[in-house]
């Protein structure tokens, strides 16, 4: 049975569902005079919109969040996304360091500043964040931490390392979609075809293919000669994902 898609989680601090988000619309409550409470509510709020992308209402809502309860780290944390999502690096890392100065072993704050770290170039502090986070026994879903560390070290040319993350995350959940792609994506690179096929079928059965997975199957099948496998995957790229920068890729080697 296929896992649900990992792509579609969110890191953020918190998850909500709140009434009303499944017609697309938010229901907004009325003045709450209980911060603590308030403040919840509007990281909630905030949160909701982020997900919708509605992000001027979302960093309305963390801002209130954050007047109402200054010390609330895990609004702090949810904004620093924001400011991150907007291209506001500086105000990001204002928040995230907040976040952690607040809430020190909040494992989902520690994994966020270290993908945004690493995202920045800023490899080794990144990795700081990311051990912090692996540290706490409490944590629920450190292979987020074993992944986002091994992107970090893929993207920086440290294979050996970007495996011995991708391996520790898979350790924890052999299922995890993420980790599967990546784990293809690192064989596809160091030229292991095999191994790289057999990643990426294990992704396809914890996860829907999209159009960067199915991408990678075309050109993994391409390096290893099967050309029905590889016909397959790209009839599949262009019917379900046609404007996609990916079906743009196969039409330009097909074109070759």
């Amino acid at each position: 049975m296929k896992r649900m898609n990992y792509y579609l989680i969110c890191l953020f601090t918190v998850f909500f569902i709140l009434g009303g988000c499944a017609t697309g619309t938010i229901n907004e409550p009325g003045v709450d005079h209980e911060p603590a409470k308030s403040a919840r509510l509007n990281l909630e709020l905030g949160i909701a919109y982020m997900e919708k992308k509605e992000y001027k209402r979302a960093l309305n809502r963390l801002k209130k969040s954050i007047k109402e309860d200054p010390q609330y780290g895990e609004a702090h944390n949810a904004i620093a996304i924001l400011y991150a999502r907007l291209g506001e690096d500086e105000k990001a890392s204002k928040h995230y360091e907040k976040a952690i100065q607040l809430t020190p072993d909040d494992s989902r704050s520690l994994n966020n500043y270290g993908q945004f770290l690493c995202k920045r170039g800023q490899r080794e502090k990144g990795e700081i964040m990311f051990k912090r986070a692996l540290a706490n026994p409490l944590y629920k879903t450190p292979q987020y931490a074993n992944l986002n560390a091994g992107i970090c070290a893929k993207d920086n040319k440290d294979y050996e390392q970007a495996e011995i993350q991708f391996r520790a995350a898979l350790k924890k959940d052999p299922y995890f979609a993420p980790a599967l792609y990546q784990m293809a994506d690192l064989s596809y690179i160091q030229k292991r075809y095999l191994p790289a096929r057999a990643y990426i079928e294990r992704f396809s059965e914890a996860s829907r293919h999209n159009a960067r997975s199915l991408w990678l199957a075309i050109r993994i099948e391409k390096a290893l000669g099967d050309r029905d496998a590889e016909a397959s995957y790209a009839l599949r790229l262009k019917n379900n994902f046609p404007d996609s920068q990916e079906t743009r890729l196969l039409l330009k080697m097909e074109d070759q």
